[in-house]
Order: structure tokens, then sequence, then C-alpha cells
């Protein structure tokens, strides 16, 4: 036996016995109300659009619009048709010509209007940043009153990539100015829409 074979026994021989994880609040208390009112308000301080619902007619009229002026548009969802299929095979860098990315978000988070996405929302996981722009359908049923909520969703536990988006990306510099689109999508625009 080695030395080292004897250090990690006796490691593994003398190690405190493990301790239950601790109680965490959820913080939610008095919260649930108008989670789609709180993650509007969220979300586009953060520099997000929400897209008007119409009175009547066709939910998703502003979307196909911007389609059809389009370039390149990837869809991930069967409510919107795009004009080119992503390839799950493709190198994640050549999604670099993408004007358009349509995609469902797993969840919402009410209090700091982040969108939850996976590799089964994004395809690719590049698409939610190489795209020029981001559309995502939220369902309102899908919105959590905080990022504690959210550590709970089983989207969470199931995934190997989740990332939470707020808004488009944004830099500022010292004199206050804020870029939004700098380093990522230049816009990012939420419809609520219930799932099908």
């Amino acid at each position: 036996m080695s030395s080292r074979d004897d250090i990690l026994g006796a490691i593994r021989r003398d190690r405190p016995a493990p301790l239950p994880l601790p109680d965490v609040p959820m913080f939610d208390e008095g919260r649930a109300d108008d989670l789609l009112g709180r993650f509007t308000a969220a979300f586009t301080m953060m520099g997000g659009k929400m897209l008007d619902l119409p009175a009547d007619g066709d939910p998703l009229a502003e979307i196909r619009a911007r389609v059809a002026k389009a370039g390149v548009v990837i869809s991930m969802v069967p409510e919107v048709a795009g004009n080119t299929v992503l390839d799950p095979e493709l190198m994640p860098s050549k999604l670099e010509n993408v004007d358009i990315a349509i995609v469902r978000a797993a969840f919402g988070v009410a209090e700091t209007g982040s969108i939850c996405l996976t590799e089964r929302e994004l395809g690719v996981n590049t698409l939610g940043y190489l795209a020029q722009h981001l559309i995502v359908l939220l369902d309102p049923a899908d919105l959590v009153v905080n990022i504690h909520h959210a550590y709970h969703r089983p989207e969470i536990h199931a995934a190997r990539y989740c990332v939470f988006h707020t808004g488009p990306s944004a830099t500022a510099d010292i004199e206050g100015v804020l870029i939004l689109g700098a380093q990522g999508v230049r816009s990012l625009s939420i419809l609520s829409l219930p799932r099908a």
C-alpha cells in the first residue's frame, strides 16, 4: 500500500457524518399575485420588450410581420415558421448569420424578469446569443415567483445546459452610457402566449 492510499484511507475513515441541508425559505410570502405584471415590469426595466396581444385576431401577427422582413429566421416553435432549419450537428459558431431566432421559454421568473432556456428550447446553445434578435414565447402559467422557486423546477435538474436571460445583451461605460446588444442579441422580445 502506498502513502497516497494510507492518506486517502485515513481521510475516508475520519470524515464527519453528512449533515442535512438547512431549510431555506422560499421568500415568496405575499408575492404570488400578478406574476405577469411583476415579470413585465422587471423585464422591461432590463431593456426587454413585451409584445402586445391584440384584442382579437392573430396573437402572432406582430411576430409574423417581423419574420416576413427578416433574412435568416430559425424557429424552434411550431406556432411560427422560420425559413431556415436548424441542424443540431451544426458548428455553434455558424449561427452568426441568424437575424431572428424564435424559441419558447421553459419558464420565467417574475421577480427578475428572467426567462429560462435549456438545450431543449435552443436546439444549439449559441442560438440564444448569436442571433441578432431573439423572440420568446412565454406561457404565463410557467411563471414562478422568484429564483428560489426556479431552482425547484424540473427543467433545471433535467437539463445539461440551462441559462437565464434577462433582457438583451447590454454594457455600460463609466459615464453611464448604456448600450444594448453589445455582446449578444440586440433585442429580446417576449410574447405572453399559452402553450398549445
